[in-house]
């Protein structure tokens, strides 16, 4: 499917520049339009000709569905480039822990604490496991509803319910069909039965069908019954098989337009790597083949592995591939206190790039060295970039550095300035009248630093 650029799609517009849209110019809209950044009905004015037109603008070529219960759902598929660097990713996988049904109730309420402790801080933000993926397997309709119930009284992480019997998942769907659970899945034995309790409750559900190929049919066979909430499981038998699969479907649906296959899709990587049976290997190759597919497309994972050194790599790669490219990471420009400083703690000075910051912060931190950091706002740009770019100047520094008031909390005069940065120091010694001492280059020598720095002070020096 060809993408309409900006100027396609302002040619169709009323031109007027009203401004009714939020925007300026109906240029600057055309182009928001044009990345998916705004809908078409975003402009009051556009006429009847002008929607069908530009249908493809309207409508992503990817479905979107939300799981979970209104007000904390989560948000997949709607994608509109197969690579990042061309625009974004627009909806970051959910991430799913397996728990069987067959599992004793202690085991299973074990299984659901550990599960919600796999959480992680990561540059400022709260990363972790997303949903608890419940498998009947050979349990009874009674014992999975139990089970369920269970499950769902202790957690409020997203739900999937992991069973093809439409008799053994139904009990379970209506006592927590307020949840919103992901139903998995739908085959070709029991489409029509599965797509009419997905359709009865309001609940999205997965395609079970083996290639990128029976999906799409799959999906035509289930959608003409009314179900739209899809997602696709093409059934790979590895790793390889997978990405295949998925990036088959991807560009199916993105570059020919095959709505069949626009849906987000659905990996149970559980499954990829039960071939291997040593139980560190297995969970290794879970976390490769994660990272793997979180590259590649998927829009659900389920793993079944709770190793938090597992885990942690899959929702970092995460964080860092759902991140919009073109939008710099950034904290707050302040001043920041890094365990309880007195007068006596030094200064430091970074940038606003939060990966700069929680880098410094954290090695500041492992010296045990209380102190102050000076954060000054250089739009996301690492120390190098923004002094290449004069965003890290010496009359901004010092201007930031006295605004923030960092110099007024300490009984000495002395700021600490990045290594990469040693030629400013002249600078803002004249310009500021502050003792300069130049840092390590490299934040990994920050507590070294720290510690020699502390020892020399207290000593005199």
């Amino acid at each position: 499917m060809a993408k309409l650029s900006g100027i396609e799609i302002y040619k169709h517009l009323p031109r007027t520049n009203c401004g009714d849209c939020g925007l300026p110019t109906c240029m600057a809209f055309a182009l928001q339009v044009a990345s998916k950044k705004l809908p078409l009905d975003g402009c009051p004015h556009v006429s009847g000709e002008a929607r069908t037109a530009l249908g493809d603008a309207q409508t992503p070529p990817m479905a979107t569905l939300a799981i979970g219960p209104e007000g904390a759902s989560r948000t997949l598929g709607g994608e509109t480039v197969m690579h990042r660097h061309e625009e974004r990713f627009q909806n970051a996988p959910v991430l799913a822990v397996r728990v069987r049904a067959t599992l004793s109730d202690a085991e299973i309420d074990k299984r659901v604490a550990a599960i919600r402790e796999l959480r992680f801080e990561r540059v400022g933000k709260t990363v972790g496991v997303d949903a608890i993926a419940m498998e009947a397997g050979d349990a009874k309709p009674e014992r999975f509803r139990t089970v369920v119930q269970r499950v769902a009284e202790r957690t409020q992480l997203l739900l999937f319910l992991l069973c093809e019997d439409p008799g053994i998942c139904s009990p379970a769907a209506r006592g927590i069909a307020a949840r919103r659970p992901l139903l998995v899945a739908a085959t070709e034995t029991q489409a029509e039965d599965m797509a009419g309790l997905a359709l009865e409750l309001k609940l999205p559900l997965v395609i079970r069908a083996p290639g990128s190929d029976a999906s799409a049919s799959l999906v035509e066979r289930i959608s003409a019954s009314g179900a739209r909430q899809l997602l696709l499981d093409p059934q790979p038998a590895g790793l390889a098989e997978a990405i295949g699969d998925l990036t088959q479907l991807r560009r199916l649906a993105l570059e020919q337009g095959v709505r069949s296959a626009g849906y987000p899709s659905y990996v149970d990587i559980g499954t990829l790597t039960r071939g291997v049976h040593d139980p560190d290997k297995r969970t290794a190759a879970e976390m490769v083949a994660g990272v793997s597919l979180i590259m590649r497309y998927a829009s659900v994972l389920v793993v079944d592995t709770i190793e938090a050194w597992a885990i942690h790599p899959l929702v970092t790669a995460r964080q860092d591939i759902y991140t919009d490219p073109q939008v710099p990471n950034t904290v707050e420009a302040k001043l920041y206190e890094i365990g309880n400083p007195g007068p006596d703690a030094p200064v430091l000075v970074t940038t606003n790039f939060a990966l700069t910051y929680f880098t410094v912060a954290g090695e500041v931190a492992n010296s045990r060295v209380p102190a102050f950091i000076s954060v000054i706002d250089t739009e996301g740009l690492g120390v190098l970039n923004a002094y290449a770019d004069d965003r890290l100047t010496v009359e901004r520094l010092v201007d930031v550095v006295r605004d923030q008031g960092g110099m007024d909390r300490v009984s000495h005069n002395r700021l600490i300035i990045p290594g990469l940065v040693a030629r400013l120091r002249m600078g803002i010694e004249d310009a500021s009248g502050w003792n300069i001492i130049v840092g390590p280059e490299s934040s990994s020598g920050i507590p070294h630093f720290l510690r020699e720095l502390k020892s020399t002070w207290e000593q005199g020096e």
